[in-house]
């Protein structure tokens, strides 16, 4: 068995605009291949190669869901997104899916049928 490593690196409001480009620069570069950040980035971040976006919580703007999980920039690019929900998420993932005209689909058991 093979285990996989990654650097992880994490963005959040506190950080000085130096230190979130460094980050960043890391993150594009491939050096760092786990980006964990708060809301700070629904907008603005543009990074070609992503394929997988995992949202902790949903935002709570519904015009910044296709931000945040990067279908703008990378239009037409297959990715995934994964959106852990509670109960108490129901309302507002389905006034995403009609904001989008979309229907956002529960996880199969095996994470391997998206990819």
């Amino acid at each position: 068995m093979t285990e996989n490593q990654f650097t992880v690196s994490c963005l959040h409001g506190d950080m000085d605009q130096a230190e979130r480009d460094t980050i960043m620069r890391e993150f594009r570069s491939g050096s760092s291949r786990v980006l964990i950040t708060t809301d700070i980035l629904a907008r603005g971040i543009d990074v070609q190669q992503v394929s997988l976006v995992i949202n902790y919580d949903l935002p709570s703007n519904r015009e910044n869901y296709i931000h945040r999980i990067g279908r703008s920039g990378r239009f037409g690019r297959k990715g995934v997104a994964i959106n852990f929900v509670t109960e108490n998420d129901a309302r507002q993932l389905k006034e995403i899916e009609s904001y989008y005209t979309t229907q956002i689909e529960e996880m199969p058991e095996s994470i391997a049928d998206l990819i």
